[in-house]
């Protein structure tokens, strides 16, 4: 869409598919083209609402130095993909609960806006599909609130939960109880979805349940992550032994190279110098369009990341997680002295975890 204070906002291409479906189901209730078109006109200034949610988010972050790399727009809402998350207790919880925030204050606007103009229309009346525009506006943005405030991950009102906690008890364990009552709530929640205490079934219930218990999951695998990794700098686990190639050779060269071992990505230096780095699908690629004689100047990643050997491992992992390459060029004023790859991170805490812990 384009970039809004620093940030690349995208539309993922099922958002368009969303738009054709409501379209068409508007149309075959009410074949009226003003109808449909007011539809259409409220899923984007919904949507609308939730950018300016996650705008929230990627300002608070800003403000605590951490850089949002893009939002995108969902059919099930929005992502803000945050560099990192806040190290303070404090400072995650403001990161958090800024979204909401931004829709309180929309609600409020649309409240006093409705007030002044004096178009409410008695509560029973007002709904996601019924009342006017303005009013259904306002019942999606509370809504929004309420939703993004349930106490369980992935939700908004997760990491406050868990920001709370941690402000006066470990990080893990303030992780793992978020996480364990987010659990419980989807567990209720898809026993409710399956029509258990005699409600009936729903469908889009289970869901929320599913994806409630997988965010849950996932936070606190981070977390045990994070505090395995926590004050260990990255010399630890990089990749001492490893190939280089140079901006003249040609593909053929670096294939057998990658074929003789287990080395996935390979850095091109000259004269000492760092210049780019070839990845094992960029060579494959190049190889099957362009030829095994193309030289690697052509096919070269010119923009990579690099890390000093004594930066700590968990910032170097999460570098990882959101960069397009998946290695990291480990350089000693700027010389490369090692690689770093998730892989290898996983090996490290195979091997710094307990015997009872392994696999």
């Amino acid at each position: 869409m384009g970039r809004i204070g620093g940030v690349d906002v995208y539309i993922h291409a099922t958002f368009l598919l969303l738009l054709a479906w409501v379209g068409i189901s508007t149309w075959t209730e009410q074949p009226n083209i003003a109808a449909t078109l007011i539809s259409i006109l409220l899923i984007l200034a919904i949507f609308g609402c939730v950018l300016l949610h996650e705008l929230g988010h990627a300002f608070a972050a800003k403000r605590f130095g951490i850089v949002t790399r893009d939002i995108t727009l969902l059919p099930i809402g929005g992502v803000a993909r945050l560099e990192r998350m806040p190290d303070k207790p404090l400072q995650e919880l403001w990161v958090a609960i800024a979204g909401p925030l931004v829709n309180v204050a929309i609600a409020a606007a649309l409240i006093i806006g409705l007030t002044l103009s004096k178009q409410w229309t008695p509560l029973n009346e007002m709904g996601l599909t019924s009342g006017s525009f303005v009013q259904q506006l306002l019942i999606v943005n509370v809504s929004l609130v309420v939703f993004n405030m349930i106490p369980a991950f992935p939700m908004d009102g997760g990491r406050v939960l868990r920001a709370i906690l941690a402000l006066t008890m470990d990080y893990t364990v303030a992780t793992r109880i978020a996480a364990t009552i987010g659990k419980v709530i989807a567990l209720i929640g898809g026993l409710i979805g399956f029509g258990i205490f005699g409600f009936e079934m729903n469908p889009f219930l289970i869901f929320i349940a599913l994806f409630i218990w997988i965010g849950a999951s996932q936070e606190a695998g981070m977390a045990q992550v994070k505090t395995a990794l926590s004050r260990i700098p990255v010399r630890r686990a990089m990749q001492t032994a490893f190939q280089t190639v140079h901006p003249s050779d040609e593909l053929a060269s670096v294939l057998e190279l990658a074929m003789a071992g287990s080395q996935t990505d390979f850095p091109v230096v000259a004269d000492g110098r760092l210049h780019g780095i070839l990845t094992r699908s960029d060579l494959l690629t190049a190889v099957a369009k362009q030829g095994s004689q193309t030289i690697v100047a052509d096919v070269m990643r010119r923009e990579f990341e690099t890390v000093e050997p004594d930066d700590l491992l968990e910032f170097a992992l999460a570098r990882l997680q959101n960069s397009p390459c998946r290695t990291l060029l480990v350089a000693r004023s700027g010389q490369l002295v090692g690689l770093l790859t998730p892989d290898l991170v996983g090996e490290f805490l195979s091997i710094q975890a307990p015997p009872s812990q392994r696999r």
